[in-house]
């Protein structure tokens, strides 16, 4: 943070109630420095905007004057001992697997499994959080035999992507739908020919505009501590699992056999004895 920031920060985080009664014109006249400089620190604090901010510190505001401890999400507080947390934690995730499975379109599921298997290439586009299911889609495909691409540089996936024509696909995780480093590759793609498949929270954002098929996962819940990178995670990695098993079906004469030999090449390295790695 520059010193102005610094100035902003720590005028909200000392009087949360005082600043979430202020406008942006308020506090910025409060620590001496600008509208913009407010806004900025906002966004680097994590929060779209300053009105989500004053959101923020109206709620905690509130926890303060009650005498609860500050919320780490919705269900669970700073001061929650740690078999609360894994209790809280475990039906969090399950009510997202849930809302995942109640929003998710069979029809597009069907038809993206469709276009996976007979995909002359894949290439699938993630940054952050999400770059970490794309790997474990790519991982899964590439183990019954398909020639996939995980890409979390976006320089590289524009560059691949261009290389798509009709007969291959391309896959987009983004859970806010407007991640530019993921929605560039995927129009490229798009516009190249390819099947272009979006898997998204936000299925009328931008990157819907350029997905034939969109997937929707459950909106998850952002607080502080846990953003909303975990819980949806887990609703894309239910996603890429329904993808896989489908593919694993449609294929299954050339698949078990790929997924058997891959399990065989690596049954060495899980050998515990002494020489054997």
């Amino acid at each position: 943070m520059t010193r102005s920031m610094q100035r902003v920060a720590e005028a909200v985080a000392g009087d949360p109630a005082g600043c979430a009664a202020l406008t942006v014109t308020g506090l910025a006249e409060r620590t001496g420095t600008s509208e913009a400089t407010v806004v900025r620190t906002s966004r680097l604090l994590g929060y779209p905007g300053y009105r989500d901010l004053r959101i923020a510190l109206a709620a905690l505001a509130a926890h303060q004057a009650a005498g609860r401890a500050p919320a780490v999400t919705a269900d669970i507080a700073v001061d929650d001992p740690i078999a609360d947390v894994v209790t809280k934690l475990a039906r969090e995730e399950q009510q997202c697997l849930a809302d995942t499975a109640a929003v998710l379109d069979t029809s597009q599921v069907e038809a993206a499994v469709s276009a996976l298997a007979t995909a002359r290439r894949i290439d699938v586009y993630g940054v952050g959080a999400s770059s970490l299911v794309g790997q474990d889609l790519v991982q899964k495909l590439l183990r019954i035999g398909l020639i996939a691409h995980a890409h979390a540089d976006p320089h590289l996936a524009v560059t691949n992507a261009v290389q798509l024509h009709s007969g291959d696909v391309a896959i987009a995780i983004t859970h806010s739908g407007r991640t530019t480093d993921v929605i560039e590759p995927l129009r490229v793609a798009f516009e190249r020919g390819a099947t272009t498949v979006a898997i998204t929270g936000r299925p009328d954002g931008e990157v819907a505009q350029y997905a034939d098929l969109v997937l929707t996962t459950s909106t998850a819940r952002e607080s502080e501590l846990r953003p909303a990178a975990m819980s949806s995670r887990t609703s894309q990695l239910l996603v890429v699992d329904c993808l896989f098993i489908g593919v694993a079906q449609r294929t299954y004469e050339s698949a078990a056999p790929a997924l058997s030999a891959s399990y065989e090449a690596l049954a060495h390295r899980h050998d515990p004895r002494p020489g054997h790695r």
